[in-house]
């Protein structure tokens, strides 16, 4: 028996589907987005932002941190969009903090491209190229277990080694003040045995929470100033890499935070507490997270994973609609 001419036209039709799945989480999240008139990263800025004290801020990072990982092994086109998104914004608020004037995109061509920058001097340009080749550096080292002195001079050096390679990676021979400050650093003389103890320190602050234990290794390395240039540089780097081994995504210092950043460092170096500055790193360390779950949340190749966020953004949306 023949079927009738509509009934072949319903199953030839793209609409016809004789075991139709029902929709995933992932394709109700999707839905969510499409009805409305921001993107991903507004929506979960605005729902996943918390801004209380610091122990109830490290534990929500902590639940942020087990949706992001609900999403591990992050494939590899989400780590390389992370990876372009990060490493030029790290690279641009980094050197900004220390002076200088290449803007985000600037510093993005300079890096990308090896453009040169019209009106900004060369040392600028040398400053961008070091720093994003000590960021590569610093991701072939996220794997290891432990951090010695020779790594941390090694990512000095290479962002130094352009501008002044006489210092890069060599411990200063003269006593400094900071900047604009009667406060001096540690003598000379006693930098290699500092550093022989904060390396120590380094080994056994596994007790600590890893933002509390990078926001304290930051700290405790711009304390000793080891380098006659370039500390501030390589101390977030460190504190980056600690964040990193410890399966958070790094920690973006941002320019216009330079004021608060400045102050919290100069408190806990004239005896004040570190309270300031450990909440200025985890709210850093909020965004970038968020901005990685915004990211892998929405990825296609991540739609059978995230079972921890989908959840949780499910249950979210079911609470909006009633």
């Amino acid at each position: 028996m023949s079927l009738p001419r509509f009934a072949l036209a319903a199953l030839n039709s793209h609409d016809y589907s004789p075991a139709k799945p029902l929709m995933t989480n992932f394709d109700r999240y999707l839905d969510s987005l499409r009805s409305r008139p921001i993107t991903a990263l507004a929506l979960l800025r605005d729902w996943l932002r918390w801004d209380g004290d610091l122990p109830q801020l490290i534990a929500h990072l902590d639940r942020l941190k087990r949706m992001l990982d609900s999403f591990r092994p992050l494939p590899p086109t989400v780590v390389a969009e992370l990876r372009s998104r990060f490493d030029v914004q790290f690279t641009y608020n980094s050197n900004a903090i220390e002076g200088n004037t290449l803007t985000l995109s600037e510093t993005e061509m300079v890096v990308r491209s090896g453009l040169t920058i019209a009106g900004h001097p060369l040392v600028e340009h040398l400053e961008a190229i070091g720093h994003a080749q000590a960021i590569d550096y610093l991701e072939t080292l996220s794997g290891a277990q432990s951090i010695d002195e020779r790594e941390i001079r090694d990512l000095h050096s290479l962002i130094l080694r352009s501008i002044d390679p006489r210092t890069a990676g060599v411990y200063r021979s003269v006593d400094v003040k900071a900047a604009g400050t009667n406060y001096e650093y540690p003598s000379h003389f006693l930098v290699r045995e500092l550093m022989a103890g904060f390396h120590q320190w380094l080994q056994g602050s596994d007790n600590l929470h890893p933002i509390e234990r990078a926001a304290q290794a930051h700290l405790e390395f711009v304390a000793i100033h080891p380098f006659a240039d370039g500390n501030g540089r390589t101390a977030r780097l460190l504190m980056n890499l600690l964040l990193l081994r410890a399966g958070y995504p790094i920690a973006i210092i941002a320019n216009t935070q330079r004021e608060a950043y400045i102050d919290a460092i100069v408190t806990h170096q004239t005896g004040g507490e570190s309270d300031a500055f450990t909440r200025l790193v985890a709210r850093s360390v909020q965004e970038t997270l968020i901005e990685s779950i915004a990211v892998a949340s929405t990825a296609l190749e991540c739609r059978d994973r995230g079972a921890a966020f989908y959840d949780w953004v499910l249950t979210k949306i079911d609470g909006e609609n009633g």
